[in-house]
């Protein structure tokens, strides 16, 4: 059954998505319901505008954090990178974030991948290397050549920049 979220999601351009969204917050629940599942091309849309529209460690999302984390491994490349900006903007507890971190790093190794859910991948790697600096040994290995190499200029200097900058 087509529900009037779907039907926007489906039909709309993001602009008007949000538009939507924000004309219609009783929705957000399905919204999240649909980002946690698998029914393509809903999944990662409805992801896509979840992060849209939601404020720094929302409320709304604390709940679906664990289990956006438990299905990164399971998704498409558009809707990793989707669930990775979301949670790029959430708290994570420490239980939860090396478990993130093993995903992340396995997102990242896989020089083949998509350069936009890499970007992201290792963007939470360095995030959470500032957070432990235990971790920084490992990140030096990471952005090695072999890992940058197959990346576009200017997302290579996007991470080159992430790592220069102190946070």
């Amino acid at each position: 059954m087509e529900t009037k979220l779907k039907q926007a999601l489906q039909e709309l351009y993001r602009d008007d998505m949000l538009t939507f969204f924000a004309r219609h917050p009783e929705y957000f629940t399905e919204a999240l319901e649909l980002a946690v599942g698998d029914e393509n091309p809903f999944c990662w849309r409805a992801a896509s505008l979840i992060f849209g529209c939601m404020e720094q460690n929302d409320p709304r999302i604390r709940e679906y954090v664990p289990e956006f984390i438990r299905i990164l491994p399971e998704k498409r490349s558009g809707h990793q990178r989707e669930l990775l900006k979301i949670l790029d903007r959430m708290e994570i507890s420490e239980q939860l974030e090396g478990v993130l971190f093993d995903h992340c790093v396995n997102i990242w190794e896989k020089i083949t991948g998509i350069p936009s859910v890499r970007y992201y991948a290792i963007k939470t790697i360095i995030g959470m290397a500032s957070k432990y600096p235990e971790l920084s040994k490992e990140v030096f290995f990471l952005t090695g050549e072999h890992y940058m190499e197959t990346l576009s200029p200017g997302i290579r200097k996007a991470i080159l920049r992430m790592l220069k900058t102190p946070v």
